[in-house]
């Protein structure tokens, strides 16, 4: 296991400026999920790391040891892609233990590594088989026991599930946590989806347009954003953004109706961007008015598209409601799951 060090990392490919001096370290153990939307940079910097790009700034360390010359080969990690990259002509263990045939492991050794990792990952049973025997989830677990096998400092996932269908990627989440668990080994993982985030991380790097936004753990993120972007991007459904007017504590819609009074916690007066979670909207007598645009019936939870003060808003609630396209419903919120952004820098402002 090790640390990993990024210190003013830069990537440019030519003029293009892609990755812009980030600055992250990555604790013994810890594991570290780099999110955000196509094309922010996340699996670039991942495969700076790797060493399968060519750092134009800053430093990599891996252990305490800077690797930005070194050679992948020589950096002690093991990376797991979204496209599983099996050879066809060998079986599962050949698979997985090619790596330490590759590197004159002996076959004693070689078969006792493969084993341990089949046992952890569940395949015990499949060593025999070839890849187009297997299920896309049992493909994935080989490519991870590829890795594990090697018993790296550092594991490196590269959107591994994107490759999966829903049901399956929930399941490979939770081994993948699972394995983590039990190896204690640290892993940096990239992922578009923010769900993969919250669920796996330790803490979270939300990256945009090749800076970092914020840095935290899944919750830090959740309750408290650093600005509009980490806002809207981490919480499903997203939140919900309206303008508004603080005015002596009290947060006013564009009709002048009370969403929020928040008293002495309330920023500077003036015109802000409100930030609520669909799920912090509650509906209450006391509540501003919202007429029904969508009721969307969901099992355990239902969907609520409202019109509020001329804005589009989404409700998330635990119980049925037996309301229609257009009626009226009055809904309120907490003061404490206000979140106030500046309009000109997106940063939060309470």
């Amino acid at each position: 296991m090790a640390e990993v060090g990024l210190h003013s990392v830069k990537k440019s490919f030519g003029k293009v400026d892609v990755i812009h001096g980030v600055d992250v370290d990555v604790a013994d153990g810890e594991f570290l999920v780099l999110v955000g939307p196509s094309g922010c940079g996340k699996s670039t910097l991942l495969r700076m790391i790797a060493g399968l790009e060519t750092v134009s700034g800053g430093e990599v360390s891996i252990g305490g040891r800077v690797v930005n010359e070194l050679e992948p080969k020589d950096r002690d990690i093991a990376m797991v892609f979204q496209n599983y990259a099996l050879y066809p002509h060998m079986n599962v263990a050949k698979n997985m233990g090619f790596s330490l045939e590759h590197r004159g492991g002996s076959k004693s050794e070689i078969a006792e590594r493969v084993a341990w990792a089949a046992d952890i990952l569940g395949l015990s049973h499949l060593l025999e088989r070839f890849p187009k025997q297997l299920s896309g989830g049992q493909r994935q677990r080989v490519a991870m026991g590829r890795a594990i096998v090697r018993n790296p400092q550092v594991f490196l996932f590269d959107e591994p599930l994107s490759n999966l269908d829903a049901k399956l990627r929930v399941v490979m989440r939770s081994e993948i946590k699972a394995l983590h668990q039990k190896l204690k080994t640290t892993m940096i993982y990239v992922t578009h989806d923010q769900i993969e985030a919250m669920t796996l991380a330790d803490r979270i790097v939300v990256m945009h347009a090749g800076k970092v936004e914020q840095i935290g753990s899944p919750l830090e993120l959740y309750d408290r954003p650093a600005n509009r972007f980490v806002a809207g991007f981490i919480g499903s459904p997203a939140m919900n953004f309206l303008p508004v007017n603080v005015r002596g504590g009290r947060v006013l819609l564009a009709d002048g109706s009370e969403l929020a009074d928040l008293g002495a916690a309330a920023p500077p007066d003036g015109d802000y961007v409100c930030g609520i979670r669909p799920e912090h909207l509650d509906i209450g007598a006391n509540g501003a008015a919202a007429r029904v645009e969508m009721v969307e019936p969901m099992g355990a939870d239902t969907q609520v598209t409202v019109s509020l003060a001329g804005q589009k808003a989404h409700l998330l609630l635990r119980d049925r409601i037996t309301s229609n396209q257009g009626d009226t419903l009055f809904v309120a919120v907490r003061p404490a799951r206000v979140h106030l952004f500046d309009i000109r820098s997106g940063k939060r402002g309470n």
